[in-house]
């Protein structure tokens, strides 16, 4: 039987540059030879999600999208098929028992019609790389949104609701990076106080149902809950859970945990705290020895630090604060225990002292480095006039990241270098509706968070996007905090900006690839 490694190795290529999940074990001994060092490909497909932005009918919500420009990907299999970059309305979720009136039934199909007819529609639409699209939406019914990107314009492709709620329970400032759907996410700084209204939304991009499972820890432990496994998410459809309806217990400081156990979702947590604001808390970074939390506003009146560790081991971290010119360990909390399977706290109080910082978490002992995940709560105001924000442990920028809806004003970036010293390249894009790009260049010195107030694009309009890029040294960890004033408060969400993707390692196939016969 005649067999190649070539067909199996273009294959592979072909399917990472796609989807960006392929891999290949490559062959040992002999067989190794027929393959060369990795490289890189720009992915030719992403997809994406964004929760549905608010129940208040005071919501002004914002939607944007960009891709950066960079090196063009293959045409793959259709070398005729457009390039495009849509978010698109998701489904609603409608009620699974069979409708016995006629009448009835007949106005609920029509309404099922309609629905499926303004999914349909795309809400926003990138045209091309490098000049982001702006869309407004008002009041309670401002969609979710599922897209895909394809061609040149899926590398690095990037979407942000920003809403925006003057009165009520929900005041404040609500900013998501719209997500890529997974399998498994974590959520520290989770609660099901009675002061909380924290609401986890399950997005589905897909054709087929996904089903998902919830589990909650606090202090002591796992937080029993009967209703959080087998939670459906019907096809290309949003569904939005209230935490404290899945379990009795009420607990100020939780993690949690969301699985799929068939497809893949996005997932956001939406907290609105009585009194103190609300704010989108996004996954934080997979389980790691040591993690980086950047972009800690200088006017911070409280930070509180929200640890898990979900292993067999207990973790015990070194807590530093990485400020404008060195790295320190805050007065009394040099150091956090976090006991296996349960969550930690630590009030860190008013941790900058009017400096800008990012927070790292390092094992106490190196050779002992127990993963956990980690998450921020920062406050800036005191009284009626506070509000707050989540800053997740995020990854590093890596060759690129970008956050987009950036206006006139309001806008810092925070570079974090936890190692060595590092070079990283910061392009504000084109506006929505014209200006120009520009490029700065910017040395984080080791241990330390650089704050960078962006210049707009020249002749700018509209909304512009922000792309960090790596050039030389360290890892770099990035955030990036809008700032919306409204009767005196601070109204503020901070982004992190982890790794784009837009690229994917992929095997490459040496000159000399032989038919072998078997």
């Amino acid at each position: 039987m005649k067999s190649t490694h070539l067909s199996l190795i273009a294959g592979t290529v072909a399917l990472a540059a796609i989807t960006g999940f392929a891999s290949l074990n490559v062959p040992e001994g002999p067989a190794a030879e027929e393959t060369a060092t990795a490289s890189s490909l720009p992915v030719e497909r992403s997809s994406l999600v964004c929760p549905a932005p608010s129940t208040s009918d005071l919501a002004e919500t914002r939607y944007t999208s960009f891709t950066p420009p960079g090196q063009e990907t293959g045409k793959g299999q259709d070398e005729d098929a457009k390039d495009t970059a849509e978010l698109k309305p998701a489904l609603p979720v409608l009620d699974d028992e069979a409708e016995t009136d006629p009448e009835k039934a007949e106005k609920a199909e029509e309404a099922a019609k309609k629905a499926r007819a303004k999914a349909d529609r795309p809400v926003l639409a990138v045209k091309e790389p490098g000049r982001p699209v702006l869309a407004e939406a008002n009041g309670s019914d401002a969609p979710a949104l599922v897209g895909t990107a394809t061609g040149t314009l899926a590398p690095g492709w990037a979407a942000q609701q920003t809403t925006k709620v003057t009165a009520g329970g929900a005041r404040g400032l609500l900013g998501v990076s719209c997500t890529a759907p997974d399998t498994d996410f974590w959520f520290p700084g989770a609660s099901t106080a009675r002061s909380r209204q924290d609401y986890l939304h399950l997005t589905n991009p897909d054709a087929g149902a996904a089903v998902a499972d919830i589990q909650l820890f606090g202090a002591k432990g796992a937080v029993t809950s009967e209703v959080g496994d087998g939670i459906t998410v019907p096809a290309r459809s949003s569904v939005a859970l209230l935490l404290s309806t899945l379990t009795d217990e009420s607990v100020n400081d939780l993690t949690a945990h969301v699985t799929t156990r068939s497809g893949r979702v996005g997932a956001v947590l939406l907290s609105a705290d009585d009194g103190s604001g609300t704010d989108w808390l996004t996954a934080a970074a997979d389980p790691s020895g040591t993690l980086v939390m950047p972009g800690i506003p200088a006017d911070a009146t409280s930070v509180q630090l929200v640890a898990f560790a979900p292993g067999e081991n207990d973790a015990d971290v070194k807590v530093q604060l990485m400020g404008k010119n060195t790295t320190f360990a805050p007065a009394g909390n040099d150091t956090l225990h976090i006991k296996s399977g349960m969550t930690a706290t630590v009030d860190l109080k008013d941790i900058t002292r009017g400096e800008p910082g990012s927070l790292r978490l390092t094992p106490v002992e190196k050779n002992r480095a127990t993963p956990i995940v980690a998450a921020l709560q920062v406050v800036r105001g005191t009284g009626a006039k506070q509000e707050y924000a989540y800053i997740p442990a995020t990854g590093p920028v890596g060759a690129r990241a970008s956050v987009t809806d950036n206006r006139a004003e309001g806008s810092t970036l925070s570079l974090a270098a936890p190692g060595a010293t590092a070079t990283v390249k910061v392009t504000t894009s084109a506006g929505s509706e014209g200006g120009e790009a520009a490029v700065e260049t910017y040395t984080v010195k080791a241990g330390t968070t650089m704050s960078v107030t962006p210049r707009p694009p020249a002749g700018f309009k509209g909304a512009y996007a922000l792309t960090v890029e790596t050039v030389s040294g360290g890892p770099v960890h990035a955030s990036r905090a809008l700032v919306l004033p409204e009767d005196g408060v601070q109204m503020f969400t901070v982004q992190t900006l982890p790794d784009d993707g837009g690229t994917v390692v992929v095997p490459s196939a040496r000159q000399d690839l032989s038919v072998l016969d078997d």
